[in-house]
């Protein structure tokens, strides 16, 4: 995210360091290890996700739509652990949907928890969906995290140090276009290097050098864009953070916005090839 012009006290950057080293170990660890402990590591997400969406949104009953959202992504979890089809899951998936909404009270709420159920199953999926998609696995996932991690990293040093135009102040005041363009640039290359370096270690991959720029530059420009939107949602809100769960970070919300929309078209794209979509 791009960055305010004050530094953060020593003792708060030495917080956010430490979390988000802890977040990249389970994060890595998790996807090298695969199967249960990484399905359930993005069900974990996916589940605080829906807490902090329906928390901020005001979703009534509350509790009773996080709990059906929980029991519907875990039973997604185990069909999709299992081998079951697509088409099992999805079933499952619709009708944790529709119970879940039919619980709600009112259209607002309606509305928000269907699209909290769909921003948050997205998490709890497409990791997973990944992670087990031949030619893409791990390296795939890792290619995700590092288009990312460069996009965010480098749009907050770069708006830092150049600033400039802000890139969309009735959203995100802080956010500038040097930052959005370094981030662009930085998770290009990152991108590329990841599919490069994994075939020097001899990973085989269904990347194409063109194909993987290309996707990389659209992978950071989606990722901006999930870190605005969720700006927005915040604003709309009258929040700061999605909630206080990752101590100096705020919530999996705020250091997934990225992620989800990288996710998002991940999963679009593995449908289309495999057919389903």
């Amino acid at each position: 995210m791009t960055p305010s012009t004050s530094k953060p006290p020593r003792s708060e950057l030495k917080i956010r360091v430490l979390s988000a080293i802890v977040m990249i170990v389970l994060a890595l660890g998790t996807a090298y290890w695969g199967g249960w402990p990484f399905a359930l590591f993005w069900l974990a997400a996916g589940i605080a996700i829906m807490v902090e969406w329906t928390d901020m949104t005001g979703v009534e009953p509350r509790r009773a739509v996080q709990t059906v959202f929980g029991l519907g992504a875990l039973a997604l979890t185990v069909l999709f652990l299992s081998g079951a089809s697509f088409a099992v899951g999805a079933l499952t998936a619709v009708t944790a949907l529709v119970l879940g909404t039919l619980l709600t009270k009112g259209s607002d709420s309606k509305l928000w928890a269907a699209s909290g159920f769909a921003y948050a199953i997205v998490i709890v999926l497409v990791p997973p969906m990944i992670r087990a998609y031949p030619g893409v696995g791990v390296l795939g996932l890792i290619w995700m995290f590092a288009v990312v991690w460069a996009t965010d990293i480098t749009a907050y040093f770069t708006g830092r140090a150049i600033g400039g135009p802000k890139l969309c102040p009735a959203i995100s005041p802080k956010k500038t276009w040097s930052g959005f363009f370094g981030g662009l640039f930085a998770a290009t290359l990152a991108g590329f290097l990841v599919v490069w370096v994994g075939e020097r270690f001899g990973v085989t991959h269904s990347f194409h050098p063109w194909g993987t720029i290309a996707l990389s530059m659209v992978a950071s420009i989606a990722s901006q864009i999930g870190d605005l939107g969720e700006s927005a949602l915040k604003r709309h809100c009258d929040v700061k953070d999605s909630s206080h769960l990752i101590p100096g970070h705020g919530g999996v919300m705020d250091r997934l916005d990225g992620f989800w929309a990288v996710a998002l078209i991940a999963g679009l794209v593995l449908l289309v090839a495999s057919g389903v979509a």
